[in-house]
């Protein structure tokens, strides 16, 4: 059974919304292991700081049906896909990995180039996930983000109440 690892993010009502999108991802797909919640600044636009966090779970569930579940759930909560890439969001779901799974397909990426890119994703992934490793390069995420250059991107934890 793939283990999946999921980015989440928000910066309009960001407390809200990362917590009714964990509840929501908890109904649909069970147990999840949760890193801390990060804070940083947005990357490419000027807005609202992002809280952001990873979180892992087991399932069964393809790969597709697990994609268009995270859609819905953004959807739930108000997010608008206008095709502006860089902008603020109510509820931003990622799937980042599903197992090992190398994949390109119908705008299908895993495992997903934002984990090489940006903080935000690397660092809560490094904290759950530190011992697995890259699908595509084989280091370990604790490496990749021991080696991240972090004075680029700052992000501090916060003290998130569920």
């Amino acid at each position: 059974m793939p283990r999946v690892y999921i980015s989440i993010g928000s910066n309009i009502e960001r407390i809200v919304n990362i917590r009714r999108g964990v509840a929501e991802l908890r109904e649909r797909f069970g147990d999840l292991v949760i890193s801390s919640v990060y804070e940083s600044q947005p990357v490419g636009f000027a807005g609202d700081d992002f809280y952001n966090l990873v979180a892992g779970f087991d399932t069964e569930q393809d790969v597709h049906a697990i994609n268009t579940h995270l859609h819905d759930i953004e959807h739930h909560h108000g997010r608008v896909r206008n095709g502006q890439r860089f902008n603020s969001r109510t509820l931003d779901l990622d799937l980042l990995t599903y197992g090992d799974a190398v994949l390109n397909e119908n705008n299908l990426i895993l495992p997903r180039n934002e984990i090489l890119s940006y903080a935000f994703v690397l660092c809560p992934l490094a904290e759950i996930a530190g011992d697995e490793k890259h699908p595509v390069n084989g280091k370990s995420y604790a490496t990749l983000w021991h080696e991240f250059e972090k004075h680029s991107q700052p992000l501090w934890a916060v003290g998130f109440e569920w």
